[in-house]
């Protein structure tokens, strides 16, 4: 069995006890358009920069439609939620709906109010972290990041917070056995996905009631083309924004402090030069990549670099890999703070650039702003266990202790 055959982006293990970046290369250069073969019939896996860039800006021939994720709509070949949730619509509705979710979500006031809250759970969380002299900084520190955005642009309690945040992870990580309630990897993903649409409908039913500021009740208030926003496509978005936030970020959260902590003389030269600050936030996004690939579906025949793809075949685009290919950065393996430009495509490119870009940078930028404001220090005090997913590149455990 040759190299690349023995490759499959399929399995969990690679991603988590393997090297995917070694597996992103061999491909890179010798199969960039990879067939993978699964239990369900398989996809196509690319992981060239030019190539993935190309897919994305086509939308009206690789669809949404059929759903972004591997296994992701349980039982369903279209995903249940085409046409109605933000991620897995295409043009022309996407814009309309896209519109709506980010003046419910992602206005500028509502991105004011987004900061004081991270700032404030953050700044907590370190406190903590530092009067007990070290902590499991991937629950601890980068789950902070987001409970300041729930809090502040849905209005969550903290126990509410606590219940969706719990609910997300096993969502994304549903192949994991540590996040699996008793059943199979499919159960848990469909139980998940019941947990977040029930806790959305609690919370739709008050807004009802009690309307207020936040993004539900926005949501409310929303037209489509003069019509409302259905109950399904409110619980479809919240759910959409609510998995993007909760889990990309903490990951990167948790696998851009080891970025610089496996880097030191890259973590020296942003404590002594802190206006590297927005350029390194961006090398971060780059080297972590944490959701690692968006799914297509062809619409008709098409051709990649030669590869025939026949209609209604699933087509993987692996930002992860987009992210190391050295056609399209230099020394892409060397993580560099002051890196650019630094075109990466971790919140993908087009119409469905990732919506909530603007909140995971100014959460990515206070982390590392007050690491090097307060000058903290820390080192890795045990072993680091990942994810077991290949959608999302993650840290279950990341034990530290602060260095004095």
């Amino acid at each position: 069995m040759s190299a690349t055959a023995a490759i499959d982006l399929g399995s969990t293990e690679l991603f988590a006890n393997g090297d995917p970046f070694a597996a992103f290369r061999h491909l890179r250069e010798h199969a960039p358009v990879y067939w993978n073969p699964s239990d369900d019939g398989g996809f196509w896996a690319l992981t060239r920069y030019r190539d993935i860039v190309d897919v994305y800006l086509h939308p009206e021939v690789y669809s949404s439609a059929y759903g972004t994720m591997l296994g992701g709509s349980y039982r369903n070949r279209v995903d249940t939620a085409s046409g109605q949730m933000l991620i897995v619509t295409d043009p022309p509705r996407h814009r309309a709906l896209r519109q709506q979710v980010q003046q419910a979500g992602f206005s500028v006031p509502v991105l004011a109010r987004i900061r004081e809250g991270v700032a404030r759970e953050l700044d907590r969380a370190l406190d903590r972290m530092l009067a007990d002299g070290g902590c499991d900084f991937a629950t601890d520190v980068a789950l902070a990041l987001p409970a300041g955005v729930l809090a502040s642009m849905s209005g969550l309690r903290p126990n509410e917070s606590a219940e969706l945040m719990g609910l997300t992870r096993a969502l994304i990580g549903f192949r994991d056995p540590e996040y699996q309630r008793g059943g199979s990897g499919s159960e848990t993903l469909l139980d998940a996905q019941l947990g977040v649409f029930d806790f959305f409908s609690r919370i739709l039913e008050r807004r009802r009631r009690e309307p207020g500021d936040d993004l539900v009740s926005h949501l409310l208030r929303a037209r489509i083309h003069g019509v409302p926003m259905t109950d399904s496509e409110i619980l479809y978005n919240c759910l959409n924004v609510a998995v993007g936030g909760n889990e990309t970020t903490a990951h990167t959260a948790s696998y851009g402090l080891l970025a610089l902590l496996d880097h030191p003389e890259e973590e020296r030269r942003l404590r002594q030069a802190p206006d590297l600050l927005p350029t390194a936030v961006e090398e971060v996004f780059r080297w972590t990549a944490t959701n690692t690939y968006v799914k297509r579906t062809t619409v008709r025949l098409v051709i990649i670099r030669g590869q025939a793809i026949e209609a209604g075949q699933v087509v993987t685009l692996w930002n992860t890999a987009a992210n190391r290919d050295e056609e399209a950065f230099p020394d892409p393996d060397r993580f560099d703070v002051s890196r650019t430009p630094n075109a990466h495509l971790t919140f993908g490119i087009g119409r469905h650039r990732c919506i909530g870009a603007s909140v995971s940078r100014l959460e990515i930028t206070l982390l590392l702003q007050r690491l090097v404001e307060r000058g903290i220090r820390l080192r890795v005090a045990g072993p680091v266990e990942r994810l077991h997913s290949n959608f999302a590149l993650g840290i279950r455990h990341l034990p530290v202790e602060v260095v004095a």
